[in-house]
């Protein structure tokens, strides 16, 4: 049954999208605030190449892709930053490591899936459009989760973004906040597999966060601006893919590439402005 709402989401597929972007556009630029403190801006791609392999896996083993895909990124991830505190690799190297096994993985099992292929693409491009109220109510459920885990911790791992050293003098444990980071990370990837797909997942995590830095002054008011412009791309996306026939998940990152530029243009100006 779809709600009384105005055009363009007077229809039911178009409030499910919604639904859906929105859980998206507020979890992926909170989870990819702490990332960009922590020099990881691409730790979004990798765990979602490593997810990538999860779903070409489920689809083959006739498993739920989303589920199999989440399984696969957190194990992923929390590996990657496992090496990485270890100083067994730099976090780039893992990165890099996991970033070519996965889309290697997936390759290979989506050849073994044969006739299955055309599913992926549905998770590598996104099709939120085409979501189901089951699927629009797990990405529902995994946004509430990553905001109910974030409420509670997010000024802990605000303190390990900025100097692991200096929170581990305060009795902090960094490494459990950095694994847990790590798997909200693989989380927020999945659950914004439908919504944007794999290759562009990590853009909705880094681009409205890059716009907040030149609007706000501190921490806290970086992650309301990126929630709020995260938020806002995902509404304007929809609406313009609606419109022109546009790829949604495409727009909605376009959207926030947009604002990005916007944003480092006023930034640029008010720089000057100050000089002169």
């Amino acid at each position: 049954m779809s709600l009384p709402l105005p055009w363009p989401f007077d229809r039911e597929y178009m409030q499910l999208a919604l639904a859906s972007g929105l859980a998206v556009g507020a979890c992926a630029p909170l989870i990819g605030t702490f990332l960009v403190q922590k020099r990881l801006s691409l730790m979004g791609d990798g765990i979602g190449h490593m997810a990538f392999a999860g779903v070409a896996a489920g689809l083959l083993t006739g498993v739920s892709p989303l589920w199999m895909a989440l399984v696969v990124a957190v194990a992923g991830a929390m590996t990657i930053e496992w090496l990485r505190l270890r100083r067994r690799a730099s976090g780039d190297l893992a990165l890099a490591v996991f970033f070519y096994t996965g889309i290697a993985a997936g390759v290979v099992l989506t050849g073994l899936a044969g006739s299955l292929n055309t599913g992926v693409l549905t998770y590598l491009f996104g099709s939120v459009l085409t979501v189901s109220p089951a699927d629009a109510l797990s990405i529902c459920v995994l946004g509430l989760a990553i905001l109910a885990v974030l409420a509670v911790t997010w000024r802990a791992l605000f303190a390990v973004a900025i100097d692991e050293e200096a929170a581990r003098v305060a009795g902090l444990p960094v490494d459990a906040l950095s694994l847990g980071l790590a798997a909200l990370t693989a989380v927020t990837v999945v659950a914004a597999m439908r919504v944007v797909g794999v290759l562009l997942v990590a853009a909705l995590m880094v681009l409205p966060v890059g716009s907040a830095q030149r609007l706000a002054r501190s921490f806290g008011a970086t992650l309301r601006w990126a929630v709020a412009i995260g938020l806002g791309s995902v509404v304007v996306g929809l609406t313009l893919a609606r419109a022109a026939a546009l790829a949604p998940g495409g727009t909605i990152v376009l959207v926030a590439a947009a604002t990005f530029t916007a944003t480092a243009a006023v930034d640029l100006g008010r720089r000057r402005g100050r000089l002169h």
